[in-house]
């Protein structure tokens, strides 16, 4: 039996944090809240899927300060159980809208070189890979250090 569910974009609030434990470590989360406080001060953007419940299932923000005059895509999870259901694809073009809200014209994506699923999706998404970059973050376990490829679509 297939069951439909409506989901509800919207923009991320402070008490949504607790409830997206599942999307990372609190390293993460704590970088989450350091880029809500971004968008309080209207910097960054950052949404929240929900099924009527009300809880996160998928979550993601948008920098502007990384590429000029483009909204860059970051920190984008999906619930694990619910991967592969079409919330992800949901939630990019809700913050594709948002971009072009904001006068871009184009977006990025920057996603680990490794995660060639991830990739997947944004290629079928019309997002093409241009540049690897080094990145690295603050982990609970200390600095993690990556490669990220950078993939971008213009939004017309």
């Amino acid at each position: 039996m297939d069951v439909v569910m409506p989901v509800a974009i919207r923009d991320m609030v402070h008490a949504d944090l607790a409830e997206c434990a599942w999307s990372g470590s609190p390293a993460h989360l704590r970088a989450v809240e350091k880029e809500l406080l971004l968008a309080a001060r209207d910097r960054a953007d950052y949404f929240v899927a929900c099924p009527p419940s009300g809880l996160p299932v998928a979550k993601g923000g948008i920098t502007y300060q990384l590429a000029p005059g483009s909204g860059t895509i970051w920190q984008l999870a999906v619930h694990p159980a619910l991967q592969g259901l079409g919330i992800g694809t949901l939630l990019i073009g809700a913050m594709e809208d948002r971009i072009r809200e904001r006068g871009c014209h184009s977006a990025e994506i920057r996603v680990e070189v490794d995660n060639p699923r991830a990739q997947a999706l944004y290629a079928r998404l019309g997002y093409l890979a241009f540049a690897e970059v080094p990145e690295s973050w603050e982990t609970d376990d200390g600095l993690y250090e990556t490669t990220l490829t950078v993939m971008a679509k213009h939004l017309g």
